[in-house]
């Protein structure tokens, strides 16, 4: 299995590793704040198994650390926003597009601006 994660386009596993985190996340959330008894104890069982997920596949990303974490960074604020949408119906406002634009040139040049020496 980790040999296959070797092969794939690292995006395809920041994008699994970034939609574990923020579901997990807002699984969390609802699970505290909308449920009670044994449903709110697996939600948050559920959410933590999901940031688990989160930690292990970031980490399967076929990329330098250093590197991995700007492209990260810009997957995570897009499958926020998305996330965000779905599960709370909550779109991002002007300030949250402008920023996350910014957000998202900046991990990009992290990731792929290569200095030169």
């Amino acid at each position: 299995m980790l040999e296959f994660f070797k092969t794939v386009n690292p995006l395809v596993v920041l994008v699994i590793a970034t939609a574990c985190e923020v579901s997990g996340d807002a699984i969390v959330r609802l699970g505290i704040f909308n449920h009670a008894g044994v449903a709110r104890a697996a939600f948050l069982l559920g959410g933590g198994l999901l940031l688990f997920c989160y930690g292990f596949f970031l980490n399967l990303a076929p990329l330098e650390f250093g590197r991995v974490v700007g492209l990260y960074i810009a997957t995570l604020f897009v499958m926020w926003q998305v996330i965000n949408f779905i599960t709370f119906r909550t779109a991002p406002t002007l300030p949250i597009i402008l920023g996350g634009t910014l957000v998202i040139a900046g991990g990009l040049i992290i990731s792929f601006w290569q200095p030169r020496s």
